[in-house]
């Protein structure tokens, strides 16, 4: 069958991948699969094209009976947050999260606040692609749109509510925010404001071009975030994608973080305030090795998983955990909501900052330090197979883990070569303890996969 759905939700350039005829399309599968009389909260985050999609995603939506809630621009996790606690029966998220700003895309929500699982996907995509969708007559399309402006207040006050506010306010603490111009301006700063912070806000207007930065936080994205950071002394800062539900953090001395990192740092905070949760995390493969290095000492299993928060997220509320997170800085603190969350992986770096009364940078530097490259090869998917093929069996005298591309672990490295699930990329991800092991291992793969692809 012909398939929608990538890693997380249906992507593509807007207006040529990405069309109004999809859009509507899809609404009217989306609304066949929630069913007639069933309430589905709706929102975007700034992307161009937005509200295009929005209104033609609401139109097949209302097409079909359901009855529309239109919270418009919020984050990711703010939408997902209240279609649970609010007891909607599912939600849509117009939003490509960490695309590139010519792309957006529509991620459905779920009854229980996390993206469809894959067996609905696929129910939703057998729908869309036979056209057998659901219409309502005409007298059921009277009053089909409420506005609901209500879905960023209660948000942030339930992320406030799971910190110690008096504790982390009477620190005096100065954080740098820097949104990606999209609708985590809305929200995080709020919630810092709510905690007792000063906040510093760095390309922080709603601009649908991105035109501060690309919507992914990366090393090189950030690079002018951390320079910041240190010119205004700051205890540290966050970067989050296009949607917010990422965050990347830069200590004070202006080094930036990746999300395993501070996800270990953050697992042992919760694993010692909440002694009744299970002592296990889940991870993509995707994440460093460091994480089994500070954890298992704990007793602390880590469980690998696929990339691709939804399965991480379906897979913590299934067997229950410490949290989940991702390399790319999506956190999952299932005592709030097991998504990924921006705002709130934000105010947990508060709370450990509070408790422990140490700089960021400290805390970071006891973790196992790592030389690390991330690379991507542009090529179809078809190749990029060939290409983990090929690195497989090259690399097969190594433990390997192949439940999404191929992960090779050795006893001072380890690398992941995958295909991507939202673009037609190779992805290539390496540590090692020296430098000159990460540039070696870099130079073998490209050689292995280069000459995988001309076959």
């Amino acid at each position: 069958m012909n398939r929608l759905f990538g890693t997380d939700g249906v992507r593509g350039v807007i207006n040529n991948e990405l069309t109004p005829e999809l859009a509507l399309k899809l609404g009217q599968a989306i609304g066949t699969l929630f069913g007639e009389g069933s309430r589905v909260l709706v929102g975007r985050d700034v992307r161009a094209g937005g509200e295009m999609i929005k209104y033609t995603v609401l139109a097949g939506l209302i097409s079909s009976g359901v009855r529309v809630y239109d919270a418009d621009l919020a984050p990711t996790p703010a939408l997902q947050y209240v279609v649970k606690s609010q007891g909607f029966d599912g939600g849509v998220v117009i939003t490509a999260s960490h695309n590139p700003p010519e792309y957006n895309g529509i991620k459905v929500i779920d009854s229980d606040g996390i993206e469809l699982p894959r067996d609905k996907e696929r129910v939703v995509e057998e729908i869309y692609f036979t056209s057998r969708v659901h219409r309502v007559p005409w007298k059921l399309l009277l009053d089909s749109v409420r506005r609901y402006p209500y879905v960023n207040e209660l948000y942030v006050k339930a992320v406030v509510s799971h910190v110690d506010k008096e504790l982390i306010s009477s620190r005096g603490f100065k954080v740098v925010v820097d949104p990606a111009n999209s609708v985590g301006a809305i929200t995080t700063p709020w919630v810092l404001r709510e905690l007792g912070v000063k906040v510093v806000t760095v390309n922080g207007n709603l601009d649908p071009a991105f035109s501060g930065r690309p919507p992914e936080p990366t090393v090189e994205t950030l690079e002018n975030t951390a320079k910041i950071v240190r010119e205004v002394s700051a205890d540290f800062g966050v970067g989050h994608d296009g949607d917010a539900d990422r965050s990347i953090f830069i200590d004070e001395r202006g080094r930036i973080w990746w999300g395993d990192r501070t996800a270990a740092v953050l697992a042992k905070l919760i694993a010692e305030k909440h002694k009744d949760l299970p002592r296990r995390v889940f991870t993509a493969v995707s994440s460093s090795t460091i994480i089994e290095d500070v954890l298992k000492p704990m007793g602390i299993d880590v469980i690998w998983l696929p990339v691709g928060s939804v399965g991480i997220s379906r897979k913590l509320v299934e067997m229950g955990g410490i949290c989940g997170f991702e390399e790319n800085g999506g956190f999952m603190y299932p005592l709030h909501h097991p998504v990924r969350d921006g705002a709130m992986t934000t105010a947990l770096i508060l709370q450990l900052l509070a408790e422990e009364k140490r700089s960021f940078s400290e805390i970071l530097d006891e973790l196992p330090y790592y030389h690390s490259v991330k690379t991507k090869i542009h090529m179809t998917r078809d190749k990029a197979l060939k290409a983990v093929e090929a690195v497989k069996e090259a690399y097969s005298g190594y433990r390997q883990v192949t439940i999404d591309g191929v992960k090779v672990i050795g006893d001072d490295f380890w690398f992941l070569v995958r295909p991507s699930g939202t673009e037609p990329l190779l992805r290539i991800m390496i540590e090692a303890k020296t430098r000159d092991k990460v540039e070696e291992l870099l130079d073998n793969i490209k050689s292995v996969v280069l000459e995988a692809i001309k076959k």
